[in-house]
C-alpha cells in the first residue's frame, strides 16, 4: 500500500529548491569543479527488489538527515505555511519510505529507460531537452558505477509521468491520518488530536479520495446489474466442467452447448466468460460420451463393436480424465472461499476462485480436453490399426507438452497392436479376435496357404508402419505357418528365438511399444532372414525342389529326347485312332514302356511315379493326338509352387511342344517313305521316258516341298528347344539358387513360365501369329497324310503289275502287254492327281509361311527377331515376297 501510494505522488517542477550547502558539498564529493550539473539527492531513494539491491541513502549520516529534513520543511512550508505536526509526520514518512526495500515491478534496464525518456522528449517537441538529457546521461554513465543511475532515472521518470497526469492546480501531499469519517466540503477531515500518524499519504491529485469512491460506485453498479453472484456462477461452471447441469448454467441440446439462460441478468462480459469456460464442459461431455459408448456395452455387443485397440484408447482417455477430476476437486475446495468485491480492502489472501482465475486454471486442461475431443471425432468408425494410425497422425506437433501427451496416449493405444505383431513374427499366431490387425487370415487349402491364406488389409495398416515393413511382417508369419502346416517342420521356433536374442528383444509380451519402430524393424528383419533361410533349406534339401523342376522340364517340356522319340513311336498308332476309342490305361502302359526303353529309367523312382497320362476333354471327330497329354503330380508342399493354374500353363506348353514334335515326327515319316532306294526300285522309274518323266517330276515337287517344310520345322524346333527352353531354364536356375525366401522362388518360377509362354508365341499378344503357325502345322500334317496315301497307291500299282506279270507269263504274252499298259495308264492318272494336290498344298503352305514371317517383326519380344533371322538367313523369303 505504501509503495502504491508513493508512486502516485506528484511534485511540481519548482518544488525541489536545492539547498546551497548541499550543492556545494555534493559538487566537491562527486564532480569536478567545472561540472555544475548534479543529480537530485532523492534520485536514489527508491530502494531495491530482492534480486537487485539499489544503494540506499545512509540514514545514520547526520548530514543526510539534515538535508532530508530541510527539503521536507521547504516542501511542507511552501504549501501549507508551516505546521510542526504536519512537518514532523511528513519527515517520519520520508525516512520510512527512503529506508524501505520496496521496488517497482519492472526490471532495472538503464539503457531502455534512457532511450524511452529521450523518445518521449523528442515526441513532445523538445529536441533540445532530449539532446541535453542524452549528454548528461553519457557523462554520468562514465563517472558512476554500473546500474547506479537506473533508480535516479526511474524516480525522475515516475515524477514526470505523475505530473503530466495531474491537474494544474494540484497540490503537494500532506501527512494524513488513517481512514476515518467521510470527507466534507471537498477537503479531508481533520485528524483527531492524539491519534497516531499512520504514515499513509493521500494522493495530491485525488484530495477527495475520488478513486476510492469510484471503486465503490463500480462495485455497486456491478451488483445492481447482476442478479447471480460470481460464486454461484463459479460453482455452476465447475458443474458444467463435469457434464452436470447447474442451477443457472445448463446444457442446451438445440445449440449443443452450455450457456446461461437469457432470463438470467448478468453483464455481457460475464456471459461471454461463462461460455468460454463452459467449452471445457462441452469437450468433456464429448469425450465421456465416446468412452461410455465403447466401454459401457454388453459383452455380446463389445465382441462385435469394440476391439482391444479401442479399449486401450478408452482406458488412456479415462486415465487422463482422472487427472482432470483431481484438478476439479482442488478447484471445488477453492470455490468455498469468499470472493473479494472490487474496491474492498477486506484483506482476503486465500485461494479464492473467481471466473477470471478459473480461466487461468482451466487453460491447460482445455488444451488437453480439446485434443482428446479432436481424437475422439477422428476415431469414430475406425478400428484397430486404422484407429492407431489416425491418432498417430495428430502426434506430429512441435509443442513438447503436446508431444508428451500424444506419446503417453499412443503407448497405451498401440500396445495391443504391437503385441499382435510380436506374436505373428515370432510365433506365427494371429491373435486377432476382433479383426483389428492389418494381417487377416482366411481358410484355404494347403496348396493355397502361401498365396491366399494371409493378406494385408490396407485400411487397418497404421501410418507409422511402412508398406515395405508390413510386407516383411506378413512374409515372416507366413513362413512360420508354411513350415508348420505344409512342411511339418518345427525348426522355425529356434530361428525365431535366435533372432530375438540377436537384436536384444525379449520374446515375452510387452517387449515392444510405440516409439520403438526401429527396434521392431530390426526384429522383423532378423527374424525374416533366419526363418526364410530355414524354409529354403527345407524346400531344397528335404523336398528337392530343383530336381522336381528339372523333371518337369525333361518330361512335360519334352527335354528328354530319347524318351520323347520312343514315346512318339509307341503311342503314334494308338493316337491315330478316334479319341473315344482310346484307353488311358493302355496309354499308361505305353508310357511305362517308353520310360523303360530310354535313359529315363535311371531317374529317381519317386519322380517317375509322378508322371502320368492325362486325357483331355474331347468332342466328336477328335483323334488321340488332340487329347493326349502328360501331367506331373506335385504334392504338398511343392503344390504351393506348382499350383493348378501353373500346371495348366505347363499343359498348354506341353500341347504346343507335343504338336511340334508330332509335325517333326510326321516329316521324318515322309522322309522314310521317299527314301532314294524306294524310288529307284520303283517300276515306274524303269519304264519309258513319258511315265518316268512324269514320275520324277512329281517326286521332285514332293521333295522340294518336304525340304521347305523340314527347313522351317527344324529351325523353329531348334529355336524353341534351345533359345527358349534352355536359356529360360539357365536363368531360372540362377534365380533359384539366389532366392532368399519363398516369394523370390515363386517370382523366379513365374518369370520362367512367362518367358517360355511369351517366346513360344503362346501369349495373349501373339494369338494372330499363333493361328498362322498352327495353320502351317496342319498343312504339314496334311502333306504327310497325302504322301502316305500317294505312295501307298504307288505300291499297290507296283504289286498289281508284278502279280499279273507272273500269272500271264506262263500263258500268252498279250496279258503281259495289257497289264503293263493298264498300270502305266493308272500311274499316269495318279501322278497327275498327285501333282495337282502338291501344287495346292505348296500354294497354301507358301501363303501361310509368308504371313507367319511377315508377322514376326511385329512381335514385341526381341528373341523372335532371331527366329526370323534363322528362318530367312539367305533372305530367300524376303526376295520372293518382294517379287510378288
Amino acid at each position: 500500500m505504501i509503495h502504491r501510494r508513493a508512486q502516485n505522488i506528484e511534485i511540481p517542477r519548482n518544488a525541489y529548491p536545492t539547498p546551497k550547502k548541499y550543492k556545494t558539498k555534493q559538487r566537491e564529493r562527486n564532480h569536478p569543479p567545472q561540472n555544475s550539473q548534479t543529480p537530485h539527492p532523492n534520485s536514489a531513494a527508491l530502494g531495491s527488489n530482492p534480486s537487485t539491491h539499489f544503494p540506499r541513502p545512509p540514514m545514520d549520516d547526520h548530514q543526510t538527515q539534515d538535508l532530508i529534513k530541510e527539503l521536507v520543511l521547504r516542501l511542507v512550508s511552501g504549501e501549507s505555511g508551516g505546521g510542526g505536526r504536519d512537518a514532523g509526520g511528513a519527515l517520519r514518512f520520508a525516512h520510512r519510505l527512503l529506508s524501505s526495500r520496496l521496488a517497482p515491478a519492472v526490471l532495472p534496464d538503464e539503457h531502455a529507460l534512457a532511450e524511452s525518456i529521450k523518445r518521449r522528449l523528442a515526441a513532445s517537441g523538445r529536441p533540445d531537452d532530449a539532446l541535453a538529457f542524452a549528454d548528461l546521461h553519457s557523462k554520468l554513465s562514465v563517472r558512476s558505477r554500473p546500474a547506479s543511475l537506473w533508480p535516479l532515472l526511474y524516480l525522475l521518470d515516475s515524477l514526470s509521468s505523475h505530473r503530466r497526469g495531474a491537474a494544474a492546480s494540484s497540490c503537494l501531499p500532506t501527512a494524513a491520518p488513517p481512514r476515518g469519517p467521510p470527507t466534507t466540503g471537498g477537503k479531508p477531515a481533520s485528524r483527531v488530536p492524539g491519534t497516531p500518524l499512520g504514515g499513509v499519504v493521500l494522493v495530491s491529485k485525488d484530495p477527495d479520495n475520488i478513486r476510492e469512491i469510484a471503486l465503490r460506485e463500480y462495485t455497486e453498479l456491478v451488483l445492481d446489474e447482476t442478479e447471480v453472484s460470481e460464486a454461484a456462477l463459479v460453482r455452476d461452471v465447475l458443474y458444467a466442467c463435469q457434464g452436470i447441469d447447474g442451477r443457472y448454467v445448463r446444457y442446451d441440446k438445440g445449440s449443443d452447448t452450455y450457456d446461461l439462460p437469457a432470463a438470467v441478468r448478468v453483464p455481457r462480459s460475464t456471459r461471454t466468460l461463462v461460455r468460454k469456460l463452459c467449452e471445457v464442459g462441452w469437450l468433456f461431455r464429448k469425450v465421456r460420451g465416446f468412452i461410455s459408448d465403447n466401454v459401457s456395452r454388453l459383452p455380446s455387443d463389445a465382441a462385435t463393436e469394440v476391439g482391444t485397440v479401442a479399449q486401450a484408447f478408452c482406458s488412456a482417455l479415462q486415465e487422463e480424465l482422472s487427472d482432470y477430476y483431481k484438478l476439479l476437486a482442488v478447484l471445488e475446495s477453492y470455490s468455498l472461499n469468499p470472493i473479494p468485491t472490487p474496491g474492498s480492502d477486506s484483506g482476503v489472501t486465500g485461494n479464492y476462485l473467481s471466473l477470471r482465475r478459473l480461466v487461468v486454471w482451466l487453460a491447460e486442461p482445455a488444451v488437453r480436453m480439446r485434443l482428446m475431443a479432436v481424437l475422439v471425432d477422428g476415431c469414430r468408425g475406425l478400428r484397430g490399426g486404422g484407429m492407431a494410425g489416425a491418432i498417430h497422425g495428430h502426434a506430429q506437433h512441435g509443442d513438447p507438452m503436446f508431444q508428451d501427451f500424444m506419446g503417453r496416449l499412443l503407448r497405451r493405444v498401440c500396445s495391443p497392436l504391437f503385441e499382435m505383431v510380436r506374436s505373428w513374427v515370432l510365433e506365427g499366431e494371429l491373435e486377432d479376435v476382433f479383426g483389428e490387425f492389418f494381417i487377416v487370415g482366411q481358410p484355404v487349402k494347403a496348396e493355397s496357404l502361401w498365396r491366399e491364406g494371409y493378406l494385408i488389409q490396407s485400411d487397418m495398416l497404421p501410418t507409422f508402419i511402412s508398406p515395405v515393413l508390413a510386407q516383411r511382417i506378413l512374409r515372416t508369419g507366413k513362413s512360420i505357418n508354411f513350415l508348420r502346416v505344409c512342411c511339418d517342420d518345427n525348426g522355425w521356433a529356434e530361428a525365431a528365438t535366435e533372432a530375438a536374442a540377436y537384436v536384444g528383444t525379449t520374446t515375452s509380451r510387452g517387449g515392444l511399444g510405440y516409439g520403438q519402430i526401429d527396434a521392431l524393424e530390426a526384429l522383423v528383419v532378423e527374424a525374416a532372414k533366419r526363418i526364410d533361410q530355414r524354409l529354403m533349406d527345407v524346400i531344397h534339401k528335404r523336398y528337392r525342389f530343383k530336381n522336381h523342376c528339372l523333371a518337369i522340364k525333361r518330361y512335360l517340356l519334352l527335354g528328354q529326347g530319347d524318351f520323347v522319340q520312343y514315346l512318339m513311336d509307341v503311342v503314334g498308332p494308338e493316337l491315330s485312332e478316334p479319341a473315344n476309342r482310346i484307353s488311358s490305361f493302355h496309354l499308361a502302359g505305353l508310357l511305362e514302356t517308353a520310360i523303360r526303353a530310354s535313359d529315363a529309367q535311371y531317374d529317381d523312382r519317386d519322380i517317375l511315379d509322378r508322371i502320368k497320362v492325362k486325357m483331355m476333354d474331347h468332342g466328336d471327330g477328335d483323334r488321340g493326338w488332340d487329347v493326349f497329354s502328360l501331367e506331373y503330380d506335385a504334392r504338398v508342399p511343392l503344390d504351393t509352387v506348382f499350383t493348378a493354374s501353373v500346371m495348366k500353363m505347363y499343359l498348354k506348353i506341353f500341347n504346343f511342344l507335343w504338336k511340334l514334335k508330332r509335325v517333326d515326327h510326321s516329316l521324318t515319316g515322309v522322309w522314310k517313305t521317299m527314301k532314294p532306294n524306294c524310288i529307284v526300285s520303283s517300276p515306274f522309274y524303269k519304264e519309258g521316258t513319258s511315265i518316268r518323266a512324269q514320275f520324277v517330276s512329281v517326286l521332285r515337287k514332293c521333295q522340294v516341298l518336304f525340304n521347305e517344310m523340314n527347313h522351317f520345322v527344324t529351325n523353329f524346333q531348334y529355336y524353341i528347344m534351345f533359345e527358349v527352353l534352355e536359356i529360360s531354364w539357365a536363368r531360372f536356375s540362377e534365380e533359384m539358387d539366389a532366392a532368399k525366401d519363398l516369394d523370390d522362388l515363386l517370382m523366379g518360377h513365374d518369370k520362367y513360365l512367362t518367358s517360355i509362354v511369351e517366346k513360344s508365341l503362346l501369349g495373349e499378344r501373339s494369338l494372330g501369329i499363333l493361328r498362322n503357325l498352327f495353320a502351317l502345322f496342319d498343312i504339314i500334317l496334311q502333306f504327310r497324310s497325302h504322301a502316305d496315301r500317294w505312295f501307298e497307291r504307288i505300291y499297290e500299282l507296283q504289286l498289281r503289275g508284278k502279280g499279273k506279270s507272273k500269272t500271264k507269263s506262263k500263258e500268252t504274252g498279250s496279258w503281259l502287254d495289257g497289264g503293263r499298259k493298264a498300270m502305266i495308264q493308272l500311274g499316269g492318272e495318279l501322278f497327275r492327281k498327285m501333282g495337282e494336290d502338291l501344287d495346292s498344298i505348296a500354294k497354301d503352305y507358301t501363303a501361310s509361311l509368308d504371313s507367319f514371317i511377315s508377322q514376326l517383326p511385329l512381335q514385341q519380344h526381341v528373341d523372335l527377331k532371331f527366329l526370323l533371322f534363322r528362318l530367312d538367313f539367305t533372305e530367300y523369303y524376303s526376295r520372293v515376297s518382294s517379287s510378288k
